[in-house]
């Protein structure tokens, strides 16, 4: 076998995840993922909803009160700044109901009250969740408990 073959076998508590089903169980946010700049902060949240369950007790109306949000509701994405949508890509990744959360340069256009809002999600939302960060910048994955660097493997 090659190094780049293989197989991988996704298990979930009832046994395995179809290949063609793991998104339901994964969720991710990183610089190069797009949202839906057409759609209303609403409408993307909404949408959203319909292919990924939100956390327990988690409405459209709770994300966009938790981000600060609320005055912005109706404006088509399009319109926000780069830190309001990094909060919405955030908030569409920890707020979906899955076990794991991939997160690629969280903090990207964040302001120090958007790294502080980033923290309070992942202290709030993420505690029995497997939250993997990939990131240079300590402030991004300072509460992760276990590192790997990637750069010291051979």
């Amino acid at each position: 076998m090659h190094m780049n073959e293989g197989n991988i076998q996704y298990s979930i508590p009832n046994g395995q995840s179809p290949m063609d089903e793991i998104y339901r169980h994964v969720s991710i946010c990183a610089p190069y993922l797009e949202v839906v700049e057409e759609m209303t902060l609403k409408e993307f949240f909404d949408f959203h909803h319909g292919f990924k369950p939100f956390l327990e007790g988690i409405t459209t109306d709770s994300i966009i009160s938790i981000l600060g949000l609320e005055k912005a509701a109706d404006k088509q994405i399009r319109y926000y700044s780069s830190g309001m949508k990094q909060r919405v890509k955030l908030a569409q990744c920890i707020f979906s109901d899955t076990a794991i959360v991939l997160l690629d340069e969280p903090c990207t256009n964040l302001d120090s009250t958007g790294i502080e809002l980033y923290h309070q999600l992942i202290n709030d939302h993420c505690r029995d969740r497997l939250v993997v960060v990939s990131s240079n910048d300590e402030v991004e994955y300072r509460f992760c408990t276990e590192k790997i660097e990637v750069t010291s493997y051979k």
